[in-house]
């Protein structure tokens, strides 16, 4: 059946999202490898799958339709053309030469849906490949991988963002995670479910990631830009969201990245319609540059501070800033525990991990309740609830 989605904020009511529940791609994360699959820690992942389970049950009990991205991808894998996709992805890889990308390609067209998912995000281990022979394959070393891992497809809002009633499947910028684009876009393009969803943005182009995108109001997107999202990226995303009539004002906010601030959400998410969480140390220092529309080009004005500029660009008196932490030192910490990285599932109403403590409270002194989840294991990989979750319908705010 074909479903409609539309997301035209961060906060109106929740209706339905996009999860990945972590499994086999983190039990290949060792000491070893995990800085280049960018986790911080090796987690616990059985403790890792209840958390997570904690998380989607917390959404289904306010009503949430929850959709799982193997779910989704193995129905995928029904279809021929999907298939054939999703095997060229894994053999376009300049890694694997001639001879073993031919024996790839002959071990995973034979496997079953449910097996081909697993191989997609899960990875192919060197001495799983029974087959393997020829230079490349004798000069892997024996821990090496032939089809990566991809860990970080629990982190659902990077690889897609719907704005209004259209998707921006990303380009990502690290390596390890450019193939998330890949099945993302494989389920949007060939799903029955997504038959109606008309593309915004390919992960051919300039890059850009979920997490930087946030919707802050009815034709009103800020996007962080820095390591991983591009300037051009700001760019080519404006110029889209302007054409379709998306958006009137996207505000352009430079991030300094480093792993607790790598996205714009990591410091800064929407509570309320007029209210944000906010990493106190970039609160009143944090810039935009606005983005218009100027007949076929795009007018640039100067950098202003960003809570001014947005909430100019939303029409509102103030945007209403709840820090994290109630002393550098505290607000530090809950920065890294992704405090400020808060899902809203309605106006006032947002899930947080449960360990940010003063965070918590200073919602809840400012209106806003508060769902709190587990996250010692979810959070290994620098992510909170928002990183987790890609929405595909919410209801006008």
């Amino acid at each position: 059946m074909t479903h409609a989605y539309r997301v035209d904020s961060e906060v109106g009511l929740l209706r339905t999202v996009l999860l990945h529940r972590p499994g086999a791609e983190l039990k290949r994360l060792t000491p070893r490898n995990n800085d280049q699959l960018l986790f911080d820690g090796i987690p616990w992942v059985g403790r890792a799958q209840q958390e997570h389970d904690a998380f989607a049950q917390a959404l289904r009990d306010h009503d949430v339709e929850v959709l799982y991205i193997t779910e989704l991808l193995q129905d995928t894998l029904e279809y021929q053309p999907a298939r054939d996709e999703a095997i060229a992805s894994v053999l376009d890889d300049p890694r694997l030469g001639d001879q073993l990308r031919t024996i790839v390609d002959g071990f995973l067209a034979d496997m079953p849906p449910e097996d081909l998912t697993q191989v997609l995000v899960a990875g192919l281990a060197h001495e799983e490949l029974k087959t393997g022979r020829g230079l490349v394959y004798q000069l892997m070393d024996r821990h090496d991988f032939v089809i990566d891992p991809l860990p970080n497809l629990l982190f659902t809002r990077d690889s897609s963002v719907w704005i209004g009633d259209r998707v921006a499947v990303t380009s990502l910028a690290m390596r390890a995670r450019r193939r998330e684009t890949a099945l993302t876009r494989l389920i949007y393009r060939h799903h029955p479910r997504f038959d109606a969803a008309q593309p915004l943005y390919d992960p051919g182009l300039e890059h850009i990631e979920g997490g930087d995108v946030l919707l802050l109001a009815p034709g009103v997107l800020a996007i962080g830009t820095g390591e991983r999202t591009t300037p051009a990226g700001v760019e080519r995303l404006a110029r889209r969201v302007f054409q379709t009539g998306l958006a009137h004002t996207v505000l352009a906010v430079p991030i300094a990245q480093d792993r607790a601030t790598m996205h714009l959400d990591t410091i800064c998410t929407m509570v309320d319609v007029d209210k944000v969480v906010m990493y106190p140390a970039v609160a009143y220092s944090l810039n935009a540059y606005t983005v218009t529309k100027d007949g076929g080009d795009l007018r640039v004005s100067r950098a202003r501070p960003f809570l001014e500029a947005a909430a100019q660009a939303m029409g509102i008196d103030r945007l209403r800033v709840i820090d994290t932490g109630l002393d550098p030192v505290t607000a530090e910490r809950e920065q890294w525990d992704d405090g400020n990285n808060t899902l809203a599932l309605g106006p006032r109403l947002t899930v947080a991990y449960e360990r940010n403590i003063e965070t918590n409270a200073r919602l809840e002194a400012a209106g806003i309740e508060v769902i709190r989840i587990q996250g010692s294991e979810l959070g290994s990989g620098r992510g909170g609830p928002r990183c987790m979750s890609c929405p595909i319908l919410r209801d006008p705010a």
